[in-house]
């Protein structure tokens, strides 16, 4: 009792033009069931393809594979739409894989509170607030740049693709004109504040 909807149009019934080659194509496996290039499909019927991925993550000899792995390993067998996606949501919302995960990242190092400055506008922290509607003027973006020591703040409007030669100007004339060279300025990784723009000054 296969539905048109569970196989989304891959029976050769089903397909608009039969004779034409077709990637994916159903046919009917010798045990009965319907084959994709020898993988027994898997219909959307109850909980057969949750039971299928339990097996296949919790059995003894898997081990609670990762997505990929388990991936690798049902689709020389099975196979269904949306698979892959089924798989990694299914993975995901294990929780015996979540609490024992191993992390295969560099631990990242202590958060440290940056020092309280001593002067005003010797330290400064800089970012860009993107994606604001257009004003009359074409700005669509807030430079913020502010005062670690007051809290004092530079609100300048600007254009995202504005090229650096024009932020570096900006940059002289609304913190350096006025406050000098800081001692120390945090920004994020954003490309605008890489070198090529300090080279610019």
């Amino acid at each position: 009792n296969i539905k048109k909807e569970d196989v989304g149009g891959m029976l050769v019934e089903n397909a608009k033009n039969p004779d034409a080659i077709r990637e994916k194509k159903l046919e009917p496996c010798a045990d009965g069931t319907q084959c994709l290039n020898g993988r027994n499909w898997i219909p959307c019927y109850g909980n057969l393809r949750t039971v299928i991925m339990h097996e296949s993550h919790k059995s003894k000899y898997s081990i609670h594979s990762g997505s990929d792995k388990m991936y690798q390993d049902m689709k020389k067998l099975y196979w269904w739409p949306n698979m892959k996606a089924d798989i990694a949501t299914y993975v995901r919302k294990c929780l015996t894989c979540v609490k024992v995960k191993a992390e295969h990242q560099r631990p990242s190092g202590l958060l440290v509170q940056p020092e309280i400055p001593i002067w005003k506008w010797d330290n400064i922290t800089m970012d860009f607030v993107t994606n604001l509607p257009k004003s009359p003027q074409g700005y669509d973006t807030i430079w913020v740049i502010v005062d670690r020591l007051t809290k004092s703040a530079i609100f300048a409007p600007m254009r995202e693709t504005d090229p650096l030669e024009k932020l570096a100007k900006l940059y002289l004339k609304e913190v350096v004109a006025r406050h000098g060279i800081p001692v120390l300025i945090i920004c994020d990784r954003d490309p605008r504040f890489a070198s090529r723009f300090w080279r610019t000054l």
